[in-house]
């Protein structure tokens, strides 16, 4: 007996113009250009989970250094006197504390600059 395909193709289709939803054109539609633009978009979905981490960072350490030189120091003097007192605090950390709790973060500048 013979197996015949749509019902399979038919979902096949099915899910990648689902992950087209919200593209122009024929690539919303055609199937073909659906699953080219899938492709794609899947491709720079997966770089950019690895770029926003490096942007992120790139934001922080300019944040942070915004924060420092209000208080009389730069970023890099910052980081140093930090290590040399033995404060381990990630950017992300400092980041935050420079834009929600500016006194908090003069304090830690206090305590590890002499």
């Amino acid at each position: 007996m013979r197996i015949k395909r749509g019902v399979t193709a038919r979902n096949k289709h099915k899910k990648i113009l689902k992950l087209a939803k919200g593209m122009q054109h024929a690539r919303r539609r055609s199937f073909r250009l659906a699953k080219q633009g899938v492709i794609r978009a899947l491709q720079y979905a997966y770089r950019d989970r690895r770029n926003k981490k490096r942007d992120l960072r790139g934001t922080w350490i300019t944040r942070i250094n915004a924060a420092a030189r209000e208080n009389g120091t730069t970023y890099a003097k910052l980081v140093n006197d930090m290590k040399k007192a033995g404060v381990e605090l990630d950017r992300k950390v400092l980041a935050e504390m420079a834009v929600s709790e500016p006194k908090s973060f003069t304090a830690v500048i206090k305590s590890v600059t002499k």
